[in-house]
Formats: C-alpha cells, sequence, structure tokens
C-alpha cells in the first residue's frame, strides 16, 4: 500500500498539455509538490509535457514504474491496463469516472479481471486520487488554486467521495489543521477503507484517522480492522 503514497517512480497516463486537462493539473502538481521520485508522462500525441519527456505508452519506458496514474476516457482504461500489467506495474490509481456510479457494472467486472490476472492493486476509479505531505506525492486533479494543500502533520483522512474530501480538506487546511495523508478511493473496486485504515493503522506518521464512508464493503472485515487499529490510534469516522 505504501505505493500509493510514496512510490519511487510514476507514470501519468493521460498527461496532457493542455493546462485545463486532469492529465495536465495531476502532473504539474507532482511537479509543484517537489515529488521524490521519477515522473514519466505517457501520451501518444506529445513529446515534451511541462519540460519532461513523454512515452507514446508506457512500455516505452525503460525505467521501472511503481505506480501508474490514469487519467484516460473510461472506454480506454481496459486497454491501458492491460499495458500497465505487462509492463510490470503493481499500483494503480485511477481517476477515471464512469463506471458502476453510472450503471456500467460491465467495465468494473472488466477491469477487476484484470487487475487480478496481473496480481496489481488499485485504488478507485472515480476518484480524486492521494496525498502524501511528506513524500510530495500529490496526484490530486485538482489545481493549488482550487484546493488548499495542508502542511505536514499527524492526521490522515480516508474520504470515498471526492467533493466531500476536497471541501473538508481545503476547509482544515486554511484553519491550519495539518495532515499526513489523504485518500480519495472512490468505487472501491478493489483497495476499499478496510485496506486503507489498516495501511494507516501501521503507518508511524499517522497518529489520527479520519473517515468519510458512504458505505462498508465488508462488515466484518471492517470492524475487525477497526478494533485492531483502535487500540494504537483514535478513529474519527
Amino acid at each position: 500500500m505504501k505505493q500509493f503514497f510514496a512510490p519511487s517512480s510514476v507514470a501519468v497516463i493521460g498527461a496532457s498539455r493542455h493546462p485545463q486537462k486532469v492529465g495536465n493539473v495531476i502532473l504539474k502538481n507532482l511537479i509543484s509538490a517537489h515529488f521524490k521520485g521519477k515522473i514519466f508522462p505517457v501520451n501518444p500525441n506529445a513529446h515534451v509535457i511541462l519540460d519532461l519527456p513523454c512515452y507514446p505508452s508506457v512500455n516505452a519506458i525503460k525505467d521501472n514504474v511503481e505506480t501508474a496514474i490514469i487519467a484516460v476516457p473510461s472506454s480506454l482504461t481496459p486497454q491501458v491496463m492491460e499495458e500497465c500489467g505487462k509492463k510490470g506495474i503493481k499500483h494503480i490509481i485511477m481517476v477515471t469516472a464512469g463506471f458502476s456510479e453510472i450503471g456500467n457494472n460491465k467495465l468494473d467486472q472488466s477491469i477487476l479481471a484484470i487487475l487480478k490476472k496481473y496480481d496489481m492493486r488499485m485504488v478507485g476509479p472515480n476518484c480524486l486520487g492521494t496525498l502524501d505531505t511528506y513524500s510530495g506525492f500529490d496526484n490530486l486533479f485538482l489545481p493549488f488554486s482550487r484546493l488548499t494543500r495542508p502542511q505536514p502533520g499527524v492526521i490522515s483522512f480516508i474520504c470515498q467521495s471526492g467533493a466531500v474530501g476536497s471541501a473538508t480538506l481545503d476547509l482544515l487546511s486554511k484553519e491550519g489543521m495539518k495532515f499526513a495523508k489523504f485518500v480519495s478511493y472512490g468505487n472501491a473496486v478493489d483497495v476499499d477503507e478496510s485496506d486503507l485504515l489498516h495501511y494507516l493503522g501501521n503507518d508511524p506518521q499517522t497518529k489520527i484517522i479520519c473517515l468519510y464512508v458512504e458505505g462498508i464493503k465488508d462488515g466484518k472485515k471492517f470492524m475487525k480492522i477497526a478494533k485492531e487499529v483502535a487500540k494504537k490510534k483514535p478513529i474519527i469516522a
């Protein structure tokens, strides 16, 4: 799970030269947050984006890639995920929408099958992304002008809704609250609230865990993990 917050390298699939596009915003945020790892923009129609060499696909990247952020239209996601699997990328953050939230359950099942095929883990789809204030891994697709980033602290926030998460993070950051990590996990096709709670329960930078959930995928799993984590850290849900 660490690779969702502090990978050594990341590919931004769907990186764009257009400032208004999600792929451009994510790339710019990673650069502005001084992310410590390697950044590989992926776009078959560009050679350079924001002064970084751009690649036509992840398989054209010679280096190892730990995490891929996918920001392409939903119809292209199975193809892109197959490419990630063949490249050996094990961690996916998919901000793309257009899945079960609009009734497209078949596409959810399609990407889940690809995840299992290549033994990958995924946050999303239909999520805002993740933020780690210590590693500089900021892949939230809202620009700094629309979302105030917090200073490094000890609070970590797990949020199913990107809208609720961004509004809460923005408000609390302006009030001086400091955060370690933030994650909007969206549809939770794979990684769910319980997985994230378990990870943050063992994260040394996290002392307080906040949760906003709209539904629990597996009640028994959640309660088991919550009871274990609550022995070490307070949980506000």
